[in-house]
């Protein structure tokens, strides 16, 4: 081989190009969709920044759980930053080439920070299972310090991971198509486009699916069958029921963040999905449950309703306080 033909063959080897995001398909009216996206986004930041706030400012709410609780809507509130803004960028105002580099950095943040979300799910699992099966024990297990490494385990998992899997795609030429049939740089799509060997992508593709959805889903069941096992042995109802409210928030987390995601994947594995169907799917599994989540943790927890409460009322003094310190600064300058 001549040092011409080595250099074209390294080119052709390493084409980085710029890709197109398809995004739905020939759906009149799609704009709409995104514009909802849009108000899905702004919910979102608001409702996530409240949290974050309520349990920053609000002392009895600084304990493992809601360190957990914090970790959640931080993820929420980054992983829909990653898309969403990018995501009306391109389909509102029609700039729907990426360059290469910003597709990977669109694809790890993304994935990044999902994976976060699910790990999440199970670590306030963990933390229900033993609140309900060895209540007098739960302050001993699950301590501050106990949930703060969780937590950095967990980063340090998702980060790992993921710049794995983005880093796997920096081996895969790119030759043929560069039309991205997704959203946004979704991984599955972008590595089905390259032309040389992409079978490593396709191994790690589902070792990561299982891995960071399917057995952490898995895992979260199994919590709750021992929660249900523990709950048939609490004699008291009042004791059974409030056992019950603890578990409701979290179930109905996991349920639309993990029911959506995982039956399009399941779906995938056996027929041919619909391309608009799975963008449907997969956007609204990334972008409702981040704006539900902490509506459902006001709602539902009675722990950060007071919480809310003691905050307004403090707010109040302070601000009752204010006034009359100054209306007495006003007096005082004028008659004295």
């Amino acid at each position: 081989m001549t040092s011409t033909q080595f250099v074209s063959s390294m080119n052709e080897t390493f084409f980085r190009p710029t890709f197109y995001i398809s995004g739905l398909y020939n759906i009149p009216h799609a704009k709409y969709y995104y514009a909802f996206l849009c108000f899905v986004y702004a919910v979102t930041v608001l409702g996530n920044s409240f949290i974050m706030g309520t349990i920053y400012l609000a002392q009895s709410l600084h304990t493992a759980k809601y360190i957990a609780v914090f970790n959640l809507a931080f993820s929420d509130l980054c992983g829909s930053s990653a898309l969403v803004p990018k995501l009306l960028d391109m389909f509102l105002f029609d700039n729907q080439y990426i360059s290469y580099g910003a597709c990977l950095a669109n694809m790890f943040f993304v994935y990044c920070f999902m994976t976060l979300q699910s790990l999440t799910l199970l670590a306030l699992a963990y933390d229900r299972l033993v609140a309900i099966c060895f209540p007098l024990r739960y302050h001993a297990i699950v301590t501050k310090t106990a949930m703060s490494l969780i937590i950095s385990i967990m980063w340090i998992v998702s980060l790992t991971v993921n710049v794995l899997l983005v880093s796997l795609i920096t081996r895969l030429s790119f030759c043929r198509s560069t039309t991205v049939n997704s959203y946004f740089c979704d991984h599955a799509p972008v590595y089905k486009l390259a032309c040389n060997d992409k079978s490593l992508n396709t191994v790690m593709g589902y070792v990561c699916t299982a891995a960071l959805l399917y057995i952490p889903l898995i895992l979260i069941m199994t919590t709750y069958v021992c929660i249900g096992f523990a709950l048939q042995k609490i004699a008291h109802s009042g004791e059974h029921i409030k056992a019950i409210k603890t578990c409701t928030s979290h179930v109905i987390l996991v349920a639309i963040f993990y029911v959506p995601i995982i039956s399009i994947y399941t779906a995938a594995l056996t027929t041919s999905v619909d391309t608009n169907i799975r963008i449907i799917n997969t956007a609204l599994t990334h972008t409702i449950p981040p704006m539900l989540n902490p509506i459902i943790y006001t709602l539902k927890t009675e722990e950060v309703m007071q919480s809310i409460k003691v905050l307004y009322k403090r707010s109040k003094m302070k601000s009752y306080a204010y006034d009359f310190l100054w209306k007495k600064y006003i007096f005082c300058d004028l008659f004295f």
